[in-house]
């Protein structure tokens, strides 16, 4: 397996890394049990990839479940990176939803729970939330990783000007910058080679699409 260094940190993952969605089974992409989920795990492990990407919405945290479950068992957990997700709807409240402080610390903390670990080691905002100022979010954000809570954050399906607003927030701020950005990226998909922003912020991209059963996003550069 080849693995390379993540945007601008020193974190090193492999070229190809795993996809949850389909894990837990009342998404229309997939129904994928825990001892399906397991075995696709230790296959991937296996072979040497170390990342796994999920999100708190991926059929309402049971994704996150089902690899809690899956790295629990002997020392899985200590040869993987975990990746999830923030930003959509986790409950019925004003606040359930969104990149609020409230709503990114309260689901950091959910996302703990269910995936049985004391850190995330790469947390996502999933969408661009437009209500919530930047700021804001950079700063939760940034107080997740000086908690011990998170390692690095990114972003996941954000314009070329979204990560342009975030990173100009994390300067000013002196706040932790977005090591990475999450794009739908096949070879139907393009949208993403007409967007600036990731060669110039050093930003690492890596592209998600469907493969088999899974969605095995693939860390690189966008062609130009």
């Amino acid at each position: 397996m080849e693995y390379r260094y993540l945007g601008r940190s020193g974190l090193k993952v492999s070229v190809l890394t795993m996809g949850t969605m389909t894990f837990g089974g009342s998404e229309k992409v997939g129904n994928t049990a825990q001892n399906e989920a397991t075995r696709q795990i230790d296959l991937c492990l296996d072979h040497g990839i170390n990342l796994l990407d999920t999100a708190n919405m991926y059929n309402a945290g049971v994704s996150e479940e089902m690899i809690g479950a899956a790295l629990s068992q002997d020392s899985r957990r200590q040869k993987t990176l975990l990746a999830t997700k923030v930003r959509f709807r986790m409950g019925e409240g004003p606040n359930e939803v969104g990149l609020s402080r409230h709503h990114i610390i309260a689901q950091a903390e959910a996302s703990l729970k269910r995936l049985k670990t004391d850190v995330i080691d790469l947390y996502q905002v999933h969408e661009w939330d437009g209500m919530t100022p930047i700021e804001e979010t950079m700063e939760a954000l940034d107080t997740l990783i000086k908690h011990g809570k998170v390692r690095y954050i990114g972003c996941s399906n954000f314009s070329g000007w979204h990560i342009m607003k975030a990173l100009g927030a994390a300067q000013a701020h002196n706040y932790q910058r977005f090591i990475s950005q999450q794009i739908h990226y096949t070879l139907y998909s393009r949208e993403a080679e007409f967007e600036p922003g990731t060669d110039i912020t050093g930003s690492g991209a890596w592209h998600s699409g469907l493969v088999a059963t899974g969605r095995w996003p693939v860390v690189g550069q966008v062609p130009t």
